[in-house]
């Protein structure tokens, strides 16, 4: 087959021998002209920061699918919970499917979307969501606290269980509380409190602690609280501490 005299296969290698003078043209002019004087990385620089902000999305997509489109169906849909859960459920099985049969087909040149959908993404997004809603590890709480951790509102299991894979070091000093914890704890019965069991049965916040993490953490703890859509709130109680609610 010909292409204006010349081969389809001559013709591609004319056009890669072309973009690669072009690419050394500009790197040499990135590096100074002869690549003797002082070479500028500020372009480097900025590629690399540009890729690995690309990756971090890449990395967090599905969990922001997964948590804070399940609380905007709850909160926006007047949704039951685990409704809400079934409709973010299978839209993050299919980002990760996505994801999957891309990496796929560079690998293998072939897509097998239903297969990966069917027996990595499906596995996979229903086990960490078990995994999530029933587990949490004691480094991130005493017994006395995680014994009431299947009492927690499932989607603030699912959002704390997803920090905790950034910053396995995080602390809940409290979840679940009755109006006689107060006087315990020597502070006035707060009647409102969403640490008590509420209509829907569950406990609608979570303490974690600040002391010893330093300012930044904290500020990190706290955007991602809010940033996935619930209330947070900085308060001395018994200790210093952040409250994280439902909306």
């Amino acid at each position: 087959m010909d292409w204006g005299g010349e081969s389809v296969a001559r013709r591609l290698a004319k056009l890669r021998r072309e973009a690669q003078r072009e690419w050394q043209r500009i790197l040499k002019a990135r590096r100074g002209g002869d690549g003797g004087g002082p070479r500028d990385w500020r372009p480097v620089a900025a590629a690399l920061l540009q890729g690995a902000l690309r990756v971090l999305v890449i990395i967090a997509l599905p969990f922001v699918v997964l948590v804070r489109g399940a609380l905007f169906f709850y909160e926006h849909g007047h949704v039951p919970t685990w409704l809400a859960l079934l409709v973010a459920g299978p839209l993050t099985v299919g980002l990760v499917t996505v994801y999957a049969s891309r990496l796929s087909r560079a690998l293998t040149g072939r897509n097998r979307a239903l297969l990966l959908g069917k027996w990595v993404a499906l596995p996979l997004v229903v086990f960490y969501c078990g995994y999530s809603l029933l587990y949490l590890s004691r480094v991130n709480a005493k017994p006395e606290v995680r014994a009431y951790y299947t009492s927690v509102h499932p989607l603030l299991r699912l959002a704390l269980s997803t920090w905790i894979l950034v910053d396995p070091d995080i602390v809940v000093t409290d979840m679940r509380r009755a109006r006689e914890d107060y006087p315990r704890l020597r502070l006035p019965v707060n009647e409102t409190s969403l640490h008590y069991r509420q209509a829907d049965g569950w406990v609608h916040a979570v303490d974690l602690r600040t002391a010893g993490r330093g300012g930044l953490r904290n500020f990190l703890v706290r955007a991602y609280f809010w940033a996935m859509g619930f209330d947070t709130l900085r308060h001395v109680g018994t200790a210093d501490h952040l409250h994280v609610e439902l909306r």
